[in-house]
């Protein structure tokens, strides 16, 4: 079974979401066509489980590959 593809995304906006994301914060984001194409990103929050957000929400987090590889591993 292949691993999911996971990208670091940070939060701009957590309207409606305040318990769960915090604005601001690098979140890590799963691959998920088909919420993709519904506007929408699986991402892992606060509560350690992943969910979908409106992606408009997020913006990808183009990080140094050694930067991105210390967040994965503090995850």
């Amino acid at each position: 079974m292949p691993r999911a593809s996971k990208k670091l995304v940070i939060c701009l906006d957590n309207s409606g979401y305040e318990v769960s994301l915090e604005r601001r914060k690098i979140y890590v984001a799963i691959s998920d066509p088909k919420a993709e194409r519904l506007g929408q990103i699986r991402v892992i929050d606060e509560s350690g489980e992943d969910y979908l957000y409106p992606e408009k929400n997020f913006v990808l987090a183009d990080l140094p590959q050694s930067t991105r590889r210390a967040v994965l591993q503090a995850t």
